[in-house]
Formats: structure tokens, C-alpha cells, sequence
């Protein structure tokens, strides 16, 4: 579900509010029974644990019915929805030790003084244009990637998921997050990255 604001779609938006201000039970039931299923998989992929992720999307509901009144318009509704559960997902994270995360400089390449990159020189050239994407994303790869996942600090995660899981854009991702779009470039791409590296160091010597 990509939370984009078509004309239509904001007339759809402004009529749904009103009848959630009035009260509305079954207008409301329409949009649990419309937006469940991907605020779900969004707050899984953040905090990784279903129970967790659940607990988020009945935060997230529990939010629009208390907050939809203070809801000005200003992006689509299903962008506010994204925006209520990224940030009660990102709460999560903040209010527990989150042993498995580490600093991102500690994924990303490291280079030698002389500009050359340190680690196993099988991975130097390592070239992955010429396998199928289906080898790079199932069995070890993809586990790797879950893995590193799991390893990127909350914020990044959050931006990969964003554009790279959900495909949304820069400018939906920063409504989203509450940040400018030149931040989500930059962590983005930092983001995809140190993926990049994790693949790089464990699937280099297996795929020249």
C-alpha cells in the first residue's frame, strides 16, 4: 500500500474524517479492515517480533480514534497512518536494549590509509550483476539480509523499510518519519550500503 494523495483520493480522505469525527462505527471498521494487514507487515519489519508488531497496530487505531480530530490534512491519510504506526514501532525499539544493533560504521566498508579497502581481497571485486535476482534474495542471501537487517540502529531500518520494502517515496518517507528529504537520501543511502557490504563479505567468494 503506497500512501499517495491522488485528488480523488483526498476527497475520499476528507470524507472518511468527517464521519470518524462523527463517530462513525462502520466507516471505521472499513479502514481497520482496509489497513491492517500492511500497517502490520510496516511494524513488523521494523520490530522484527509479531506480538510486538501487533501491540503496534492496536496503538496505532487506538491513536486515530483519539487523535482525528487534530488530523489537518496536510498529507494523505494513509501517510498519517504509516506516520502513527513508524512512530509507535520506533517507541518500541527505544523503550528496550536492543542487544542485536550495532554502530552503522561498523557494517559499512573500511579502507586502508592509502585508500584501499581492508577485509578479505575476494571481496574486493566482488560482482553481482550477473546473478539472478532470485539467487541473491532466497536461501543464505536472504538470510543474511534479515540478519543485517536486524543489525541496522532503528532509524535506518526504518528509512530501507520505507523505500526499499514498502516503495514509498523520499517525500512520503520523510512525511513519515518527520524528517526533510535530503535526510532520507543520505541514511538511505548509507543504509543500503552497509546491505550491501554484509552480502559482499559472506556471498563474494561463493559467487566468483
Amino acid at each position: 500500500m503506497q500512501p499517495v494523495a491522488s485528488s480523488a483520493q483526498v476527497a475520499d480522505d476528507t470524507l472518511v474524517v468527517a464521519a470518524l469525527r462523527r463517530g462513525d462505527e462502520s466507516v471505521f471498521t472499513e479502514l481497520v479492515n482496509a489497513y491492517s494487514s500492511p500497517l502490520l507487515r510496516l511494524a513488523q519489519d521494523f520490530v522484527r517480533t509479531r506480538s510486538v508488531a501487533e501491540e503496534v497496530v492496536q496503538e496505532t487505531w487506538l491513536a486515530v480514534l483519539n487523535g482525528i480530530d487534530r488530523f489537518e490534512g496536510r498529507s494523505a491519510l494513509g501517510t498519517w497512518l504509516y506516520r502513527i504506526a513508524a512512530n509507535a514501532a520506533l517507541g518500541k525499539q527505544r523503550g528496550k536494549r536492543v542487544t542485536s544493533e550495532v554502530h552503522l560504521e561498523d557494517l559499512l566498508p573500511t579502507f586502508h590509509a592509502d585508500g584501499h579497502r581492508q577485509g578479505d581481497s575476494a571481496a574486493l571485486l566482488a560482482d553481482w550483476s550477473g546473478t539472478p535476482e532470485s539467487e541473491l534474495l532466497s536461501g543464505e542471501a536472504r538470510e543474511i539480509l534479515q540478519h543485517a537487517l536486524e543489525y541496522l540502529p532503528a532509524h535506518y531500518r526504518a528509512v530501507l523499510v520505507l523505500r526499499d520494502v514498502e516503495e514509498l517515496t523520499n517525500e512520503e518517507a520523510a512525511q513519515i518519519l518527520g524528517e526533510s528529504v535530503a535526510s532520507i537520501k543520505s541514511r538511505l543511502h548509507r543504509a543500503r550500503m552497509a546491505l550491501r557490504e554484509q552480502l559482499t563479505r559472506h556471498l563474494a567468494p561463493t559467487l566468483h
